[in-house]
């Protein structure tokens, strides 16, 4: 079936038609999943409610937590100053005190006060202090020291604040994980050569800062760390923070604060793969953390509506600190969307790439004068970043051009086609056609795959052989065994060869080869084939089609060049506007098949029927022979 012009995109301008006049910026559009999820977490209270949060690439973390700690918060636990003060029974354990959010500094100050009041009228200021900061280890330390003076307090300090909210943060973000910054330290001092702490060297970490509230963790961070997830695991399934010992092994200083009672809601960010490993090599990791918030990195426009979708590209504009966009601006943004999720039913969510492209953009528009940000520069943003990426690209097409690489686009050419093959190269990919050959002689119906022989086949392009095998042994010799034996390889291909989108190629080949029908060159073709010739999809379908269109540009297109793809891959097609152009002018063609024998049609022009009459005829001829000569063998022996 031939493609038509309009269905090589999206329908990105009757999108752009729908944008709202209104709209309110959201990094949560389209991330219901994952907001059930978390909202689940936060209702619950206990040690074993925790989330791991899967992040895609290009997420700003952030933003997405901080907008969900709005909307969602964690109510079973509250936010406390936390303030380390000096024990009359020992230096070198001093006991901790939570006060009300906020007020830590102003109990020092009382403190202070408390001790230089003389020991006979602290009454009414003990009662004070109770009432003002109405804690009950506040009323308990009071109650201790109610009768001690600075002198008799062991050391020379008497209290340092370890965490205090200025204001109600929303959560703590730990992305840069070591011991340190996750769970605090104690640091040493030397005086007059001897080695101490105190009370103004113990330094809080992210478990107590967080401590009533949401920690955020990098989770990837914390696993590279020696013993920090072990470590991590304690604090939660005891609901105590035990602080570590100063120093290394090799220094005797004892100095041991008062272990704190942690309340927190963990959140592990991580990927995917993470998660997995998580849960299969720690038995612990499913009690601790047993929901999973799933954030998705594309907005499905099958089973949601696309108005919020622009909410999205709101929040993504503000972030950015562009120039206005202008409404031409869109089609060519919601087509750089769509174009990344390789679905035209799917928008990206990836707000650091969009970000990106709208940053270029706007530079262009700025150095033009230009209020707005508009198509134009837009493509001209792609186009430069193609530029930049195409170098490896291009020097493959030349050596194309240059004759270097024998690739045939013209005429027509017996057990020889033109497969389309994705190379990635620093991280960009590109496709590139590649030629095929068959070869048949007389044998025992073996097919040999010279890339495998040779070494150079990886496991999934084996796979695709012997499927291909196995469709020509059930079309054509379910009775007996075929006279036929066939080589097939990719020319001039020097390193491994994987993947099985080249197997319904290679089956056209072999069956060319077979029946002496001669291949059209200019039809490349890509596609997947199971034992029943059905066309499978395949990946990278655009940029294939894309690098053939180019070499196919370069040589001069002339209305016979095309490709063929599966029907499954229509819904992933968004084309270039150069390739579009080609085909709505009838130079370039696009046909999508579902069977073999669709694409056997298309390019050799003989019917499926046929062609395999052929192959039969060839076969019955080759086996008669054999069984006369099989006769003659047995009679002289």
């Amino acid at each position: 079936m031939r493609i038509a012009a309009a269905e090589l995109q999206p329908a990105i301008n009757e999108w752009a038609m729908q944008r709202p006049k209104t709209v309110s910026p959201s990094a949560l559009v389209g991330q219901q999943r994952a907001l059930s999820a978390l909202h689940q977490s936060f209702n619950i209270a206990g040690r074993y409610a925790h989330s791991y949060v899967v992040t895609p690439a290009g997420m700003r973390v952030y933003d997405v937590l901080k907008e969900v700690e709005a909307h969602h918060r964690w109510i079973h636990a509250k936010k406390y100053d936390w303030v380390y003060v000096a024990n009359p029974d020992s230096a070198f354990e001093p006991l901790w005190v939570n006060l009300p959010s906020g007020r830590a500094r102003d109990f020092v100050i009382q403190l202070f006060e408390f001790f230089q009041t003389d020991v006979a009228v602290r009454g009414p200021l003990r009662d004070y202090m109770v009432d003002t900061f109405a804690t009950e280890r506040v009323e308990q330390y009071l109650d201790l020291v109610i009768d001690h003076t600075f002198e008799q307090l062991p050391g020379s300090e008497l209290a340092n604040i370890i965490v205090t909210h200025d204001d109600d943060e929303p959560f703590i973000l730990c992305d840069r994980v070591t011991e340190s910054s996750l769970f605090g330290s104690i640091r040493l001092q030397s005086v007059e050569g001897t080695i101490s702490s105190g009370l103004h060297l113990i330094e809080a970490g992210a478990i107590l800062k967080a401590n009533g509230g949401i920690l955020a963790i990098d989770a990837e961070e914390l696993l590279l760390q020696p013993g920090l997830w072990r470590k991590l695991k304690y604090i939660l399934r005891t609901s105590q923070f035990h602080w570590p010992q100063p120093g290394d092994a090799k220094i005797a200083a004892y100095y041991q604060p008062e272990a704190i009672p942690v309340h927190i809601k963990i959140l592990l960010l991580g990927e995917r793969e993470i998660y997995a490993q998580l849960r299969e090599r720690d038995r612990d990791f499913d009690n601790l953390f047993p929901f999973l918030a799933d954030f998705s990195s594309h907005y499905s426009l099958q089973n949601k509506p696309l108005a919020p979708y622009f909410d999205y590209l709101k929040y993504v504009e503000e972030q950015a600190a562009i120039l206005p966009l202008a409404d031409d601006a869109f089609p060519a943004l919601l087509k750089f969307v769509s174009r990344i999720t390789d679905f035209q039913t799917e928008l990206s969510l990836d707000t650091i790439a969009i970000m990106q492209l709208l940053r270029e953009a706007c530079a262009i528009a700025q150095a033009e004068g230009r209020p707005q940000v508009h198509r134009e520069h837009l493509k001209q943003a792609l186009q430069q970043r193609y530029h930049r990426d195409g170098y490896i690209a291009e020097l493959s097409r030349r050596s194309i051009l240059e004759g270097q690489v024998y690739i045939d686009t013209e005429g027509s050419v017996i057990g020889q086609i033109n497969g389309l093959t994705v190379v990635t190269a620093g991280g960009h990919e590109f496709g590139e056609a590649t030629r095929i050959t068959a070869t048949v002689h007389y044998g025992d119906g073996d097919i040999i795959d010279i890339d495998r022989k040779s070494e150079l086949s990886g496991n999934i392009h084996t796979k695709g052989v012997m499927i291909l095998s196995a469709y020509i042994a059930n079309v054509f010799a379910r009775n007996e065994a075929m006279a036929l034996s066939a080589t097939i390889v990719f020319e001039q291909s020097y390193h491994e060869v994987d993947g099985d989108s080249a197997s319904l190629a290679e089956l056209c080949c072999l069956l060319s080869a077979l029946a002496d029908a001669p291949i059209q060159q200019g039809i490349a073709i890509t596609g997947a084939v199971d034992q029943f010739g059905r066309v499978q999809a395949i990946g990278a379908v655009n940029e294939k089609i894309e690098g053939y269109f180019e070499l196919c540009r370069a040589r001069g297109l002339n209305g016979r060049h095309g490709v063929i793809i599966p029907q499954a891959n229509l819904s992933q097609l968004n084309l270039n506007d150069d390739v579009i152009t080609a085909v709505a002018d009838g130079s370039f063609h696009i046909y999508a098949i579902n069977d073999v024998s669709e694409a056997l049609e298309l390019l050799t022009q003989i019917q499926q029927k046929q062609l395999y009459e052929r192959i039969e005829q060839r076969l019955n001829e080759l086996q008669q022979g054999e069984r006369e000569s099989s006769w003659w063998r047995r009679w002289f022996d």
